[in-house]
């Protein structure tokens, strides 16, 4: 028989910085109300980053791996490969992220390795943590782990950007076993699609568009949607119904129907505008307290399903027999859906 992949336990970093609904408003220069920043939008507040070297990308990755390790009671000895979702921005241009958290955690006996799917890139690792967990008879434990302030880079005052108004910062980290006896991670379903593959990105700063003195200033805020018109088009044709690509096949791939998961289901899902989290909610038979609606945290990337579950797992939302559905999408673009059954 094939191994199975149990997860083991989670950890979370969150700075201290916030920022208010009042606070974005301000800074779109009336294009947005505070009250329209609660209520189209979806964000209270969202976290951000102090000045602290704590809240550096690698860092906050580095700390949630800490905490994860302290929830967990595992030995950072026992790790045998990390799978870094930590973003491009970060400390250092060029470093890798995967030994940093090995250094820093004292993994001594693990290799890692840098992945990037954007906001896509914890669902799409965590597959890639079971595949290599089941093919590989020397890996026994991974760990998923990251940080994210892509923040950093946001115009407001850009009204294309409203979508990634809710960008803010945190690490997250999610440790797997095989033959673990609990907590299964079972089917995973990844949709991509290229032709959106430069519709949104930093413009300023590569190798297209180098960083120059006469636009240093403007390259700092250069998170931009460099085809708004393109992406808004195609995400509008194909984003939900991907959406529900991934899940109803996740579902299928781990044995379980829809009616299983409206019943005994939690949806680890990313932030996003409220309209679209009630939608969705609805459209899977699910009540809200079978997810958690991120508006006092806004969408810290890849790192979101780590924290909702970390979050489910501590208010008993997430319980033994729950169904749990982790949903992502990243610009590029991606969408993807994997189950794990508790307990």
């Amino acid at each position: 028989m094939k191994p199975t992949v149990g997860i083991v336990g989670t950890g979370i970093y969150l700075p201290k910085g916030r920022m208010k609904a009042s606070e974005i408003a301000s800074l779109t220069r009336g294009i947005w109300s505070e009250e329209a920043i609660i209520q189209k939008l979806g964000i209270v507040e969202k976290i951000t980053p102090t000045d602290e070297p704590s809240d550096g990308t690698q860092e906050m990755g580095a700390l949630a791996a800490l905490d994860c390790l302290k929830n967990t009671g595992v030995d950072p000895k026992e790790i045998d490969v990390i799978l870094c979702v930590t973003e491009e921005w970060k400390e250092y241009p060029l470093t890798t992220s995967a030994l940093y958290v090995q250094d820093r955690i004292g993994a001594i006996n693990a290799w890692g390795i840098d992945v990037q799917n954007r906001c896509c890139t914890t669902v799409s690792a965590l597959k890639m943590a079971k595949d290599m967990l089941i093919a590989d008879d020397d890996v026994h434990t991974v760990m998923v782990v990251g940080g994210y302030r892509n923040l950093d880079f946001v115009d407001y005052s850009d009204k294309n950007m409203s979508m990634m108004y809710d960008l803010a910062a945190g690490g997250g980290a999610i440790i797997l076993k095989k033959n673990y006896g609990k907590n299964l991670l079972l089917g995973s379903h990844i949709i991509g699609d290229g032709s959106l593959s430069r519709t949104a990105g930093v413009e300023i700063g590569g190798i297209c568009n180098p960083l120059t003195k006469e636009n240093f200033e403007e390259s700092k805020k250069s998170l931009r949607l460099l085809d708004p018109v393109k992406m808004k088009n195609r995400l509008n044709e194909v984003s939900m119904p991907n959406w529900y690509t991934c899940i109803n096949e996740s579902l299928r791939k781990s044995n379980f129907t829809k009616d299983d998961f409206a019943k005994d289901g939690f949806l680890a899902i990313l932030h996003m505008k409220r309209s679209g989290h009630m939608a969705l909610l609805e459209d899977l038979g699910l009540k809200e307290t079978q997810s958690i609606y991120l508006e006092n945290y806004g969408h810290i990337g890849q790192i979101d399903q780590i924290l909702s579950l970390h979050l489910a797992l501590e208010s008993k939302q997430v319980q033994d027999g729950t169904i749990v559905c982790m949903l992502a999408a990243g610009i590029g673009y991606v969408w993807a859906a994997n189950v794990i059954r508790w307990g």
